[in-house]
């Protein structure tokens, strides 16, 4: 087995955002030449230079710290587990929103989907899941798209699992996760119908999560949000997902709920 080179990386990465060498290098303030030396062995990147790259072709900082180990370097990128100590302000920072956002559904997840904190309101989510699917760790792809978790309650699951399963291949492009890849393959084989590729409607402005609960049916509006300046693998790989009511009896039905 070839264990890649530096430059097998580099050009990885460079086609993968699918950029010529001429592009990368007039980004990167380079010459075509020295980097296709790089690429090709022929010259050594020095530690500054993967990082400089690195920036410029907006490379995770996992992958980056495997592209310093291919090259011989040390990683430069910390992966603290979210309940060390120095992970304390980003543990509070993402509690505060999720409970700010009370009454209405907030999780949070790692890069692997698995659910790291939700609030009160998401509870909603969970009612009738049965508890193989809630042990944890809990992937939160897999509670909405699994026959026995969410799926038999969307209403516009065909759609959802579209939007859903678009998004997975979207982070298996920018990251190149084998994981993601695995999870990808498990959902779409689940049952819930065609993938949706088709055309919004007119009106159409995002992709509503319509969900049945009791004789309801509730429509929620998704939101994504991440941290703007991580600088170690495990806030860059924290996203929140945040719900929001798509029209005014859902968001009376989760007041009441709250009140109650």
């Amino acid at each position: 087995m070839h264990s890649p080179t530096a430059g097998d990386l580099l050009r990885h990465w460079r086609t993968t955002r699918r950029l010529s060498q001429l592009e990368l290098a007039g980004r990167a303030d380079t010459s075509a030449r020295h980097l296709s030396f790089i690429e090709t062995g022929r010259a050594t990147p020095s530690r500054q230079m993967i990082l400089h790259l690195s920036d410029n072709l907006d490379i995770p900082l996992r992958e980056r710290n495997r592209l310093l180990l291919a090259a011989g370097f040390a990683p430069v990128y910390a992966e603290p587990d979210l309940d060390t100590t120095a992970m304390a302000p980003v543990r509070t920072a993402i509690r505060q929103i999720l409970t700010g956002h009370e009454p209405y559904p907030a999780l949070a997840v790692d890069m692997h989907w698995t659910m790291v904190d939700a609030n009160a309101g998401a509870a909603l989510f969970l009612d009738g899941i049965p508890a193989d699917l809630l042990a944890p760790p809990v992937n939160a792809l897999r509670l909405s798209l699994h026959p026995r978790g969410l799926a038999p309650r969307i209403s516009n699951l065909a759609e959802w699992r579209g939007h859903l399963l678009d998004r997975l291949q979207r982070q298996i492009d920018v990251t190149g996760s084998a994981d993601a890849a695995a999870l990808y393959a498990e959902l779409r084989a689940y049952p819930g119908g065609a993938d949706h590729t088709g055309l919004p409607e007119p009106d159409q402005a995002v992709v509503p999560f319509r969900l049945r609960h009791g004789d309801r049916e509730l429509s929620f509006l998704s939101v994504t949000s991440v941290f703007g300046t991580p600088m170690n693998i495990t806030v860059a790989e924290l996203a929140i997902e945040s719900f929001f009511p798509a029209d005014a009896a859902t968001a009376d039905h989760l007041h009441s709920r709250a009140g109650r």
